[in-house]
């Protein structure tokens, strides 16, 4: 059974309130914070009008590649219960950790079964191991069976182009499952209703 669900790339109000609000809300939401490249980037007087939502029933989690100082300064009294951190060291993840005392998922990107050994770097500094296809915003996917092999005590999180199709499937997973582009429409918006689909078929039982 699936640890719980994570919408990421949400940027507007009226689709966080719709999760936050859902009878099955996810166990986190994420905001693209410093990588404009993508088309789900929320500027810092978005990002601070949509965390200041945060009501401490939901992890907010700020993704971030590859962060400078300066943008960790700028968000540090945002109310994130997590950052996501793509493209850091293990050395610079536990600083950052340490010094604005938040909890860390590790996103590492995965083309081939050598890519997944990396985790060991990381597995006593982050809380969770998000393991993502290679391409960002392109979402592309990777063979989630190179996964079995990761001892069962790492929190793992899955993204990386999931197919909208495949979520029931993902219920015997001992994982938690994070979704973007396939939760938008054809414009690229957030479709609520696919959301609700995703909740849905994702609540813990």
């Amino acid at each position: 059974m699936i640890k719980g669900s994570k919408i990421c790339g949400v940027s507007d109000k009226k689709t966080l309130e719709f999760i936050i609000n859902h009878p099955y809300p996810s166990k986190f939401i994420g905001f693209i914070t410093n990588y404009k490249k993508s088309k789900r980037y929320v500027d810092f007087n978005t990002l601070r009008k949509l965390t200041n939502l945060n009501d401490g029933k939901i992890n907010f989690v700020s993704v971030l590649v590859d962060p400078d100082d300066k943008i960790l300064e700028k968000i540090k009294d945002l109310k994130f219960d997590y950052y996501q951190l793509y493209n850091v060291d293990p050395k610079r993840t536990k600083v950052i950790k340490k010094k604005y005392n938040k909890k860390i998922i590790t996103a590492l990107t995965v083309e081939q079964e050598k890519d997944i050994k990396r985790y060991k770097l990381y597995k006593d500094i982050s809380d969770i191991i998000l393991f993502d296809g290679k391409g960002y915003e392109k979402s592309i996917g990777f063979n989630h069976k190179y996964l079995n092999k990761i001892p069962n005590d790492i929190q793992l999180m899955i993204a990386g182009n999931i197919k909208f199709d495949n979520i029931p499937n993902l219920n015997n997973t001992d994982y938690f499952i994070d979704l973007s582009g396939s939760l938008e429409n054809v414009k690229g918006k957030k479709d609520l209703k696919k959301i609700d689909y995703f909740l849905k078929n994702t609540k813990i039982k």
